[in-house]
Formats: structure tokens, sequence, C-alpha cells
């Protein structure tokens, strides 16, 4: 290997050997753990090189070395692709996922399992109705003058209404409203559905006007509405048996948890259901987060409905964070498209 390749393998050895001890580096513990064949001196020198362009740092005298978010980042992104999980780790995770019962099920479980595979905090997104599509609209009439309106997006996520109609209508009529809903609004976005059934009284029969008049107000206040982004998290206790990391700050990193703004934030990004994010130290808005790092991706039925990921200490296993995140996304997305 030339001199930047070698250099690069004794990154990644101080990057592996101090995710795994927390202690500093030194040239030698490289050359007896890492078959680099090359001499300590020689490691020495690419060490000095490396410390000259920001990527590890002394963090005290006669120390060996630790990364830089800088060696992190340059770490990350020379991965050559997210290191798949094991047939025995995905079949496990297929099956904890496919036992839940609901939407909520899937996504208290995907929180779970991923606290448990990378030992961090994760997080998940509700899905967002702005970027979901009807399904389903079902009509059940409750009494004559009332029905209950079940909207069911592809997303898996499911809204009911009550309408109370001030008028009596058939169990035809009933039928009728939902053949006229369902053409109208199966397969569409929510914000187009929304225009649709504003048009819906106008081009329905004379006898249907007045209930469809009614009906559409209800479903349009639910197609239009946006309601609070609901976040899921798990594993804040995996954050204070890594303390250490984040000296004087892990409080701030707690609030900033609790902050769904920032939280939302951090997940936003993620718009690509194969594409993981990866945000290091500094590189994350909220200062603070400034310790620690965000591996996220976006997930969804084909498009991304919402975001999920993991929060931890700078000091993390990249690799194997990215692969636990990337195929969990991947498994619920396949499990809401077949909700």
């Amino acid at each position: 290997m030339n001199a930047d390749e070698r250099r690069f393998a004794v990154l990644q050895a101080i990057v592996a050997d101090y995710v795994s001890t927390q202690e500093p580096v030194g040239s030698k513990a490289i050359v007896e753990r890492h078959n680099l064949g090359v001499s300590s001196a020689t490691v020495r020198n690419d060490m000095a090189a490396l410390e000259e362009d920001g990527l590890i740092a002394q963090p005290h005298t006669s120390a060996g070395r630790i990364p830089t978010d800088k060696g992190y980042r340059l770490f990350v992104d020379r991965l050559a692709q997210v290191k798949p999980l094991s047939a025995a780790e995905r079949k496990a995770v297929q099956t904890f996922l496919e036992g839940a019962l609901d939407l909520d099920d899937v996504l208290r479980r995907s929180v779970r399992l991923l606290a448990q595979l990378t030992r961090q905090v994760a997080v998940v997104q509700y899905p967002t109705l702005t970027r979901s599509t009807v399904r389903h609209l079902e009509v059940v009439q409750l009494t004559p003058a009332r029905l209950m309106l079940v909207l069911i997006t592809d997303s898996g996520r499911v809204d009911q209404r009550m309408v109370d109609l001030g008028q009596v209508v058939t169990e035809e009529d009933a039928g009728r409203l939902r053949t006229l809903l369902n053409q109208a609004l199966a397969g569409r976005r929510l914000a187009d559905a929304s225009a649709r059934v504003a048009d819906l009284p106008h081009s329905v029969p004379k006898e249907l006007h007045d209930v469809m008049l009614t009906v559409s107000t209800v479903l349009i206040e639910t197609l239009v509405e946006h309601p609070e982004e609901r976040l899921v998290l798990g594993g804040t206790a995996n954050l204070t048996r890594n303390s250490a990391d984040f000296p004087g700050s892990l409080r701030q990193v707690l609030e900033a948890l609790e902050e769904q703004v920032v939280v939302l934030k951090l997940l936003a990004a993620a718009q690509d259901p194969g594409l993981v994010t990866v945000r290091i130290g500094e590189e994350n808005e909220s200062a603070d987060l400034h310790t620690a790092s965000v591996v996220s991706i976006g997930y969804g039925p084909g498009t991304v409905v919402g975001g999920m990921g993991v929060v931890g200490p700078t000091r993390m296993d990249y690799p194997g964070t990215m692969a636990a995140v990337h195929a969990v996304a991947r498994y619920v997305g396949e499990i809401l498209a077949g909700r």
C-alpha cells in the first residue's frame, strides 16, 4: 500500500481500538494488534501526519492518540458500503418486527430493537400525514343520521372522525358515499386529496349533495390538519452508561433529545429510504449535540414517510450502527407496504 493508504489504515486501527477500549491508542498497540507490516517508527510517523491533518489528537502528554470528529468523518466517508447484518441478526430483526400488531406496535418494537442492537438512544418518527397517500376510506353507518369515517393511509396510519349528518340516510346511500369518496381519494397524496374532496359536493347526485357537503367538510379538516409530530424514543439509559464520552455535556444531550423540534430536524434530512446519513459532532445543528453523533435514515413503503435513527457519542461503532439502522428501516418499510 502507498503512504496515503497506510495512513488511512492507521486511522482505521485507531478508530477501531479507541471505540472498543475507550483508551488513547499508541503506535506499539497498533503494531501488535493490527497486521500492517510496518515498524513502530513508521506508524509513529504516520500518526504525526494524521495529527497534523487534524484527523487524530493527543488528549494529554505522553498518551496515545484518539480520533477527532474530522477523523471519524473520513473513516465514515471511506466505508465502501454499509456492512450487512449477519443472517442470524437479519432473521431476528424480521421475526421481532413481524410480530407487531399495528403501526404503534411496529414503531415501539423498532425503537427497542435499535436501542438493543446499537446500545445507543434510538428514535423513530411517526409517519407524517403530508407524505402519505390514501389507501382506503371506510364509511361506517353508526345510526341512520351518524357516520364514522376511517381514513387509512399507505403508512398504516388510521384516523377516525364522527359525522353527525343532521338528516337520515339509507344504508344504500352510505354505500354510494363510500364508493364516491374512494374513487376520488384512493391512491392520492393527502395534499391533493383535500382539493378533490372540496369538489365532490358539486359532482354527486342532487339527493346526496347536502350529506356529501357535511362529510367533505369533516374530511377536509382531517386531510389538511397537521397534528403535532410524534416521536418514539428508547434506550436513553444507554447514554448514561457512556457518560465518560460526554464530559460535562450529558445533561445538554439529554435535554436536546427532550426537545422534539431538535430531533425532528435531525430526521428531516433523511429523505432516501436506502441512504444512511451520519452527522458527527459539530456537524449537528444543535450546539447541545456537538459531542454526539446521529445516524439516521428515512423509512417507508417505497417512499419516505418518516425518519429513524440513533444518537450516541462520537466514539461509536459506525459500521455496526449504520448496518442496524439500515436493516430496521428496510424491514419497517416492508411491513408498512404489506399492511
